[in-house]
């Protein structure tokens, strides 16, 4: 039996663990930065139905993250000046702070989860992943 999906599977929840472990030390999840990321790369609010489609997640969900943001002071909701219905959101000053230093720790983690390769591993690993992917 050819156990190359179950590797790459396995392998993804490795890298994944090791990625929650270290958002959780600064009370974020990946699915919670997911939403600071979407939210840091827009110059203006969003409303929760685009901030939904950038984060690839139905609305329920992404109001159910928002709500946990938005109790953790790292997002705040905004009323819609083009449409009363609409609500959007927004990162306050901590949210982007917060957004910083978990990109920070992405990226340490990252580091050391692909220590082990040299360069040309990297690049190759990330070629091929690109490849799975389209």
């Amino acid at each position: 039996m050819n156990d190359l999906a179950f590797r790459v599977i396995g392998a993804a929840h490795e890298v994944e663990g090791r990625l929650e472990g270290a958002l959780g030390t600064i009370g974020l999840s990946l699915a919670k930065l997911n939403v600071l990321k979407a939210l840091a790369d827009t110059d203006e609010p969003l409303p929760l139905s685009h901030l939904a489609d950038r984060c690839c997640c139905v609305r329920s969900n992404i109001t159910q993250l928002v709500d946990r943001l938005e109790a953790d002071r790292l997002v705040e909701r905004l009323p819609d000046p083009a449409d009363r219905r609409s609500v959007r959101a927004a990162l306050t000053p901590a949210g982007r702070e917060r957004h910083a230093e978990a990109v920070r720790l992405v990226g340490e983690t990252e580091r050391e989860v692909f220590a082990g390769l040299g360069e040309e591993d990297r690049q190759a690993l990330t070629r091929l992943l690109g490849r799975l992917g389209s």
